[in-house]
């Protein structure tokens, strides 16, 4: 269930390669914000997955099954909570503006 050498320096260098992409263009400028901030977001999202899979050995296997589904119940309720938080937030906002 748990990784070995390769599989821990091939996480480390996808992530330091997924550190130095968006690092090094932002550093470098002369790209458009919109081209930034999605390098910036897809790369992030690359990053997580890549943590996710080499470094705390999430996937669909049997015996990761149940850290996976409680990841997931996790991410869930965060999202509820933030989209809950700004949901409400816009809601008073709009009735404060009346």
């Amino acid at each position: 269930s748990h990784g070995n050498t390769k599989q821990y320096t091939i996480g480390f260098i996808l992530s330091v390669a997924l550190t130095v992409i968006p690092f090094g263009m932002v550093m470098a400028g002369g790209f458009g914000r919109g081209i930034l901030v999605t390098v910036i977001t897809i790369t992030a999202i690359a990053q997580i997955l890549v943590q996710l899979v080499y470094f705390l050995h999430m996937n669909t296997s049997s015996d990761q099954r149940w850290n996976l589904i409680a990841f997931i119940y996790t991410i869930l309720c965060i999202a509820v909570l933030l989209v809950g938080s700004v949901w409400v937030m816009n809601y008073l906002h709009y009735n404060m503006m009346i």
